[in-house]
């Protein structure tokens, strides 16, 4: 019922706007038109909220923006005779037609070339961390597109959490690469924080039940230690009053 009713007041409204602009005339000489009799928003106003959705928000700066665009594609940078193909094939194989992936290779392969001494030894840790920085980059420029995709974002807490790792061991074993790495890149290290855990009643209460049972464990440990004590002490005294009885036994053997 509800939805036949629907329908009928919309074809219904819709009659109203197709047969005639002017309903009556006012005693005022104002005009009267059916969006105000029937309380519709004139099409301006539609037209206005409509084209709000497609406003276009501001283009977010990218990693790869500083890389110029005719430079080819890594995997044609080495093909010999490639700077006499044709213009519109070096169009083609140039970044100017590749996608994010391909140009993020360039970008990796440009920052390997300024850190790592050899760039082709591509299982160093600075080389990782180039790897790392570049997808970290990259996740950060689509959460800010999509800020819902938590998949992505979970992806990025644990790229960072990773590079932090790689970065500690760098930093432990070659001093003087951890620094230029970090410069490089734009990089700022964060020492680990102490050890903190919340107490909350939970855990106090825990924590002293542990204590106390500690406690009780030392205590038992002293009593078998003081038995054990005791034990030994007695057998000496056994062995001790054993050893005159015998010493006489044989002077009075001898003396016999």
């Amino acid at each position: 019922m509800l939805r036949a009713a629907c329908r009928a007041l919309s074809s219904i409204r819709t009659q109203a706007v197709i047969q005639g602009p002017v309903l009556r005339l006012p005693e005022r000489g104002r005009t009267r038109y059916p969006s105000e009799q029937w309380a519709l928003k004139p099409r301006g106003l539609l037209l206005l909220a409509a084209r709000g959705f497609a406003h276009q928000k501001p283009v977010q700066p990218s990693q790869v923006d500083d890389l110029p665009s005719s430079t080819l594609l890594k995997d044609y940078q080495n093909v010999p005779g490639i700077d006499k193909v044709d213009d519109v094939v070096k169009r083609l194989l140039s970044l100017e037609m590749a996608n994010q992936k391909e140009k993020l290779k360039v970008k990796q392969e440009q920052l390997m070339n300024k850190i790592v001494a050899n760039p082709e030894d591509t299982s160093s840790l600075e080389a990782r961390i180039v790897a790392l920085t570049v997808k970290i980059r990259n996740y950060e420029e689509h959460m800010k597109k999509h800020r819902k995709d938590k998949t992505h974002k979970r992806y990025l807490l644990m790229s960072i959490d990773q590079r932090q790792k790689m970065l500690k061991n760098l930093r432990m074993t070659n001093y003087d690469v951890f620094e230029k790495t970090c410069k490089e890149l734009g990089i700022e290290y964060i020492f680990p924080p102490l050890y903190y855990r919340r107490a909350h009643r939970r855990w106090v209460t825990k924590k002293a039940l542990c204590i106390r049972v500690y406690q009780e464990a030392q205590k038992l440990k002293k009593q078998k230690k003081a038995l054990k004590a005791a034990a030994a002490a007695s057998k000496q005294g056994q062995r001790g009053s054993a050893e005159p009885s015998e010493v006489r036994q044989e002077t009075s053997k001898e003396n016999q």
